[in-house]
């Protein structure tokens, strides 16, 4: 089966609102599917073979008519596709926009939101941990946009202090290096060596393994 064309996505999203209590007709002006309720503002629903940006700016221009507008595009296929298709109803809900899948096999609708004003929900972890690392994090070390595997963060400048202190000083105890350095939590930072650069050479007592070494010479 060959992807479907919008005009294939018309006759299931009908059906559906017929089956809701609406009169339905398409291209009505420049609109894709209008449908009507007494006594009810019209319903508007966009239809698109996938999402894209024309695609949420046609729908956000339709809220200057109603506040009930849809988007309707073929349901998606795997893992990877349920994925994004939900970080697009995320953003959907952000715009105040409904979204409706239509499955191209058996023609079935299904509502995944509705049209409603967005109100966020704030976390309250999430902020401390942004606020957490920004405190922590000596200098701005990073410049926006760098890839995640290159950042420099507050961890990471700690691991690094330790390890310079294991250069010069050698096997250490970690609560010394913990000491010399001001990095509270060097011996689980050093114990846990998520970079590989530390190893245990005594009961509490690290040094720089061969690959921190190398690191650190580079």
């Amino acid at each position: 089966m060959g992807k479907p064309r919008e005009t294939d996505l018309y006759p299931p999203v009908k059906a559906w609102l017929e089956a809701l209590g609406y009169v339905v007709k398409g291209e009505v002006g420049a609109v894709d599917v209008v449908a009507l309720r007494p006594g009810e503002a019209p319903l508007i629903v966009e239809l698109k073979t996938g999402f894209s940006l024309q695609l949420l700016q046609q729908a956000v221009a339709r809220q200057a008519v109603t506040d009930a507008v849809y988007v309707a595009v073929p349901r998606w296929s795997g893992k990877a596709g349920w994925r994004s298709f939900k970080g697009n109803i995320g953003l959907c809900r952000r715009l105040g926009l409904g979204v409706l899948s239509v499955d191209p096999a058996s023609g079935a609708v299904r509502a995944h939101c509705d049209p409603a004003p967005f109100r966020p929900r704030k976390s309250k972890l999430r902020r401390a941990a942004l606020l957490k690392e920004f405190t922590a994090r000596a200098g701005d070390p990073n410049a926006g946009g760098m890839t995640r595997e290159t950042i420099v963060t507050a961890y990471r400048q700690g691991a690094v202090k330790c390890a310079a202190f294991l250069a010069e000083a050698g096997p250490s105890r970690g609560a010394e290096v913990a000491r010399a350095t001001g990095v509270a939590r060097a011996t689980t930072m050093m114990r846990d060596n998520h970079y590989g650069w530390f190893e245990r050479v005594d009961r509490g007592v690290y040094a720089l393994s061969v690959a921190g070494r190398a690191a650190w010479a580079e």
